[in-house]
């Protein structure tokens, strides 16, 4: 219940385009709703707490790094190895966040430190963030990306999505992709989209922008909300958890409540997750915890519980 009461109170929110700049960029801010610690520390020790957990999942799993997905310098993956001889090996690729700008694959092997006991693969995308990438070659190579991990990884059971904040986003751009222009159709069974955005026409006037130079024209064909038909045509078996933390935002709540309702009425498999008790940092950094609610429901999918 607690999800459809907050889809109420999510319409009864200011529209963004009714919003003052500053309202709007304070909407954006995730840091500023954290109610652990002020703006600039929980990003301090969010940073922290991902390399942290990345460090302890180098030391438990067999690593392969910087193993390229494409010809650039930015296209490399990293690749977590469970030490097991199952034929049932089922594959996580995380796509980090960061705003499109910030953070990399070298502090984005954390979950990998629950699912390796599991017998399951976790792979870390790298990609190139503004300035130095824009939002069309991003989305480029995370979509080339998971095409070649299936390649290189063929005798995987199971492939699995989860991306955080901006990582959602481009998770759910992956479950919309037309796969005809790529050599194969990955079929992925489920995604975790944690604390995304789905409509980029909101940040186009606020700071977030300002690396990323954004046009109208490239946020709609880069918004998950303006690609729903196409997620059911490329995507309609995955199971899908949009999951948002309850201090969260108003308005990133609402980014997720509107893409869940939209998935929920194309007639998606799909659940909305609540989190309580998270921020827009804590709830991502918690997957480390195998004893974590999205944990242990991300192993449940697998039938790895």
């Amino acid at each position: 219940m607690e999800a459809d009461s907050s889809i109420t109170s999510a319409e009864k929110m200011t529209h963004w385009t009714k919003m003052e700049r500053d309202e709007l960029e304070r909407q954006y801010s995730p840091s500023r709703w954290s109610h652990r610690m002020s703006a600039d520390d929980v990003i301090k020790a969010h940073v922290k707490a991902l390399k942290e957990g990345t460090e302890q999942a180098r030391d438990l799993a067999q690593t392969l790094l910087n193993v390229p997905y494409g010809e650039g310098d930015g296209e490399k993956l990293d690749v977590y190895i469970p030490k097991t001889n199952s034929l049932d090996v089922h594959l996580v690729v995380y796509l980090h966040g960061g705003y499109w700008q910030f953070l990399s694959k070298e502090e984005s092997g954390f979950m990998a430190v629950p699912l390796i006991d599991k017998g399951v693969v976790v792979v870390a995308v790298g990609y190139d963030i503004a300035p130095k990438g824009n939002m069309d070659l991003m989305v480029s190579q995370v979509r080339r990306s998971v095409v070649s991990v299936v390649q290189q990884y063929s005798h995987i059971s199971g492939l699995y999505l989860c991306g955080h904040s901006a990582g959602a986003h481009l998770a759910a751009m992956v479950l919309s992709t037309d796969w005809s222009q790529y050599s194969i159709t990955p079929q992925i069974k489920g995604a975790f989209l944690v604390s995304g955005i789905y409509d980029l026409l909101p940040i186009l006037s606020t700071y977030v922008m300002e690396p990323l130079k954004m046009t109208e024209e490239v946020a709609v064909r880069n918004s998950p909300s303006k690609l729903v038909p196409q997620l059911k045509l490329s995507s309609s078996s995955c199971q899908i958890v949009v999951a948002v933390a309850e201090n969260d935002s108003p308005e990133f709540r609402k980014q997720s409540e509107e893409y869940y309702k939209a998935l929920e009425e194309s007639g998606l498999s799909v659940t909305m997750e609540d989190v309580a008790n998270t921020d827009h940092f804590n709830i991502i950094e918690q997957l480390v915890d195998g004893e974590y609610h999205l944990t242990k429901l991300l192993l449940k999918m697998m039938g790895k519980n």
